[in-house]
């Protein structure tokens, strides 16, 4: 098959196009850090849910049935919108969708009758449009830099994205958790100054992906009517999923990362919890901590950038994943807040790396005509199993009445995806 940068059919990216294709990631990691894996996570688990052991269950189902319908409908998606060319509309509307969803969690008050299934109805379905919205933003990336530096932007992108997520969680503690009175006199007695931190993430993530829209470009529409575009689409999907395994390099790669994502994704999705639960963290250390871990994130994600484009992604992610299992390892075991943050620090080094390294490790093994629909089957392999690790989660912490017990189950995804990726052969783009 061909090199997988194909900007023919598209406008010429500038820097200033992939620049703002950078702040998107600035603008949408607010919501995975913010309201997912720390603060409105905790605010959930600690003050909403009847304890913190039914609150991080009832979380994790509600983030597996929210990324069980990304792993359905992410590829089906995307096989339609490579028959109807443009992605930016695609990217538009889930990121309404998520920014609208995101609004109305300031509603979720303590104490009132039927808001912890309203609470975890928004939050699945925020958490599914930014998901869904991460199959066209990444679809993007291959037409808009030359192959020998996507790495570098993918890298960038990331980097920017933890810095994004730092920003919005360093407003948060400054100017609503931390202070006596918080900012626009928010009341603490109902959970306001928590609760507000929502509607900052809608307005930050509203504001900054405007960027993006207004100046990378996007593939011109191919002309083809809606109806015809989806029944393209759908036939294509159903003969790629019948084909998949002729392309056996993609095939090998997809199962490997669905495994380790599966364990990325949900030691992201219940770290603040788990911070919270188990070593006593309040809602201020815990926006520190998280600050601290987007740093090193950040900064990992940058600088592995480099190693992406020099010695290959699949080094790169083999070198992020041993590092998430030995520090994450360690977490298991340490007792206190200082050996905590002695360990979760480093652990943001890897988190970056490991996701960036896998989206530019797809990116250069995308067929040109097929970028969305290969970025639908990167979601499902992202997704395929995100129902599982959540899950096995809740279900490992109920089972042993320990949050620690839980998060074991992490390492396992971790350690099985590590596993099959080194069979995967090293590859810059599809030969087979």
């Amino acid at each position: 098959m061909a090199s997988t940068t194909d900007t023919s059919e598209a406008q010429p990216a500038t820097t200033r196009g992939r620049i703002a294709w950078c702040v998107y990631d600035w603008a949408n990691s607010a919501f995975p850090t913010v309201i997912i894996t720390f603060v409105f996570a905790a605010y959930f688990t600690k003050v909403v849910a009847p304890d913190v052991i039914t609150g991080t269950a009832w979380w994790g189902y509600a983030v597996s049935l929210s990324a069980l319908a990304v792993a359905v409908l992410g590829p089906v998606f995307g096989a339609i919108a490579d028959h109807g060319g443009r992605r930016k509309p695609w990217l538009g509307i889930f990121t309404i969708l998520c920014v609208a969803a995101t609004t109305v969690l300031w509603f979720v008050k303590p104490d009132t009758p039927g808001i912890v299934l309203f609470a975890l109805f928004a939050v699945g379905i925020a958490n599914f449009a930014f998901e869904m919205g991460m199959v066209f933003y990444n679809a993007m990336l291959p037409a808009l830099t030359a192959p020998d530096r996507i790495g570098r932007l993918s890298g960038w992108g990331w980097g920017l994205g933890y810095m994004g997520g730092l920003g919005c969680l360093a407003i948060s503690l400054v100017g609503l958790v931390q202070p006596d009175v918080p900012w626009f006199g928010l009341e603490k007695e109902t959970s306001e100054h928590l609760r507000a931190t929502a509607l900052l993430v809608a307005i930050w993530f509203a504001v900054f992906s405007l960027p993006l829209f207004l100046w990378t470009p996007d593939r011109p529409a191919s002309g083809l009517a809606t109806g015809e575009a989806m029944r393209r689409g759908l036939v294509e999907l159903k003969q790629t999923l019948t084909n998949i395994r002729q392309n056996a390099t993609i095939f090998r790669f997809l199962i490997a990362r669905m495994i380790y994502t599966d364990g990325i994704n949900t030691l992201f999705a219940f770290g603040g919890i788990y911070a919270a639960g188990t070593f006593g963290m309040e809602f201020d250390e815990l926006i520190i901590f998280a600050i601290g871990m987007n740093v090193t994130a950040g900064i990992g994600a940058a600088l592995f950038g480099h190693m992406d484009d020099a010695a290959g992604p699949k080094k790169t992610i083999i070198v992020a994943l041993l590092g998430l299992s030995v520090f994450g390892g360690a977490l298991l075991v340490v007792e206190g807040k200082t050996l905590f943050w002695v360990f979760g620090l480093p652990l943001g080094l890897f988190v970056g790396p490991a996701q960036a390294a896998s989206r530019s490790m797809m990116a250069r093994m995308a067929p040109p005509d097929m970028t969305n629909e290969m970025f639908g089957l990167y979601a499902l392999s992202g997704k395929a199993t995100a129902f599982l690790g959540p899950a096995l989660l809740g279900w490992v912490t109920v089972a042993a009445d320990s949050q620690r017990a839980g998060m074991a189950t992490v390492l396992v995804f971790l350690v099985i995806g590590l596993g099959l990726l080194l069979r995967v052969p090293e590859t810059r783009c599809v030969e087979d």
